[in-house]
């Protein structure tokens, strides 16, 4: 279930006083577009198949010795950022891991 409606039916009420149970179902969205909207986000954020962090495309698709190097030194970039944000998060109470390469998937998901 979102934690916030996809859309509302009209503009929310600007002042406390204005808002009712009525006025909150008439600008909530119906069951369907909520159910739509689920269904969507369902099918956009499928990964599917294995995890291939990004950098981890073959280079058997890369044919030439200056697309080769290109790809290891990308590699190498996202390594260098993995292992910063990795020491970063060795001191915090909470690490945040999301934007670390080797967490960051190589596909159109959101």
């Amino acid at each position: 279930m979102p934690n916030t409606p996809g859309t509302l039916g009209r503009p929310p009420p600007r002042r406390k006083e204005e808002a009712s149970a009525e006025l909150l179902l008439r600008t909530l969205p119906s069951p369907d577009a909520t159910g739509a909207l689920l269904a969507l986000l369902s099918v956009v954020s499928y990964e599917g198949g294995e995890p291939r962090p990004l950098g981890s495309r073959s280079e058997e698709l890369f044919s030439g010795a200056a697309p080769r190097r290109l790809l290891a030194s990308f590699r190498r970039r996202l390594a260098a950022i993995s292992h910063r944000i990795r020491q970063r998060n060795e001191g915090l109470a909470l690490p945040y891991p999301y934007l670390d390469p080797a967490c960051v998937q190589e596909s159109v998901a959101i």
